[in-house]
């Protein structure tokens, strides 16, 4: 989409008002995802990091030409733009540097406006140029891949191997969607097991770990980890793909258990033409504000055996990992995945619409609704 002024600024402000009530479910104490571990926290701090983009890309439009979005596919920005938030945090601080500074931007706004008696256009871009670098500059921002953090540590009391839990983001390029990654993996890495583990089998608490920990844990091999999960993370691969894979790649990284959240697609009247169904009943919404319906996937593989490393005097085998794919539910199969959810976030006076038109079934078949009405989350209804 080439958006004009008014079109992006009703995309951006329906867009708001969705993470406002993604944010609030996440949140909530008995929020779903609270009960998977950290899933909420965790997809709480990449939201975060999604909304810092969108504020820039709010910004620059008040100067850059264009805005794409994908219409057709997944109502978010295109993949340049992601690009573009990456390229231009590289060169803030000098092009900062180049610009004048607030205040004698103001000045010559003043100064231009008693003179020639009209609105300083050019220098309003060059204000906004200008606020739009210093967000950037801080780079907190959903990036094209955003490297792992390892965010829990123990032990497998069974295995003695020590565990991580470790995310990170990925903002695939051909779907145009932003995507998080959560995996536990078991280590069985000779110097983490003697640092790590007790002659009980306990984590050594003799050892600090000032968690969060910027990669994986284990510093040999957390390079390599970082270049498997930027290679690994497209959404056209599997989860039974991508933990196989994983699993292949590290002799001594034993993936336990995969997840990854899917946000979107984005619907939003007069933005998105990719939900016929859906576009034709949210047009007739009279608050464009209200006129949009956001939608996230958790996908889950998790190991069901492993068979045991076998090591000889001429080499071996390492230990390797069976996937369970829930071949008898079809989606499952076809996702290749142990489990899957799929939710749709809405406004009260959408889900209204749709349900007066006698399209509820059919818009949310498959999906767990959640309403928003006067700030909270009606969930499951």
């Amino acid at each position: 989409m080439h958006a004009d002024v008014t079109a992006a600024g009703r995309y951006f402000r329906a867009i708001d008002r969705a993470f406002d009530g993604l944010d609030t479910f996440l949140r909530e104490d008995d929020s779903p995802l609270y009960k998977h571990d950290v899933i909420g926290a965790v997809v709480s701090n990449y939201l975060k990091r999604l909304r810092g983009s969108f504020e820039s890309w709010h910004d620059r439009i008040s100067f850059a030409e264009r805005f794409r979005i994908s219409q057709a596919e997944s109502g978010f920005p295109a993949f340049q733009h992601v690009l573009d938030l990456d390229n231009d945090r590289k060169t803030a601080k000098s092009r900062l540097a180049s610009m004048p500074d607030e205040e004698t931007i103001r000045e010559e706004m003043v100064d231009f406006i008693l003179r020639k008696k009209a609105f300083p256009g050019a220098l309003q871009k060059t204000m906004a140029e200008r606020r739009y670098l210093e967000t950037v500059l801080d780079g907190r921002h959903f990036g094209p891949f955003v490297l792992p953090r390892t965010i829990r540590v123990s032990v497998n009391p069974k295995t003695k191997r020590p565990y991580y839990i470790v995310h990170w983001g990925y903002y695939d390029g051909s779907a145009n969607l932003p995507l998080v990654y959560m995996a536990s993996v078991e280590d069985s890495s000779e110097d983490l097991v003697k640092t790590l583990v007790t002659k009980k089998g306990k984590l050594n608490r003799k050892v600090d770990i000032p968690l969060p920990v910027e990669g994986l844990l284990n510093p040999a091999l957390a390079h390599q980890f970082d270049d498997f999960c930027e290679k690994n993370s497209a959404y056209s691969l599997t989860l039974a793909t991508i933990a196989t894979n994983m699993d292949k790649d590290f002799d001594r990284l034993h993936p336990k258990q995969l997840r990854r959240f899917v946000l979107g697609p984005f619907y939003h009247a007069g933005i998105t033409e990719h939900g016929h169904t859906v576009d034709k009943i949210l047009a007739k919404i009279k608050r464009s504000d209200d006129a949009w319906l956001l939608t996230w996937t958790l996908q889950e593989i998790y190991s069901t055996s492993e068979t045991p490393a076998k090591w000889g005097l001429w080499g071996g085998q390492p230990a390797r990992d069976e996937y369970h794919i829930n071949t008898d539910d079809l989606d499952c199969a076809r996702q290749g995945v142990s489990a899957f959810q799929r939710h749709a976030l809405v406004p009260h006076e959408a889900y209204q619409a749709i349900y007066a038109a006698g399209q509820a079934d059919e818009v949310f078949d498959g999906y767990h609704k959640h309403i928003i009405s006067g700030g909270e989350v009606l969930r499951d209804m």
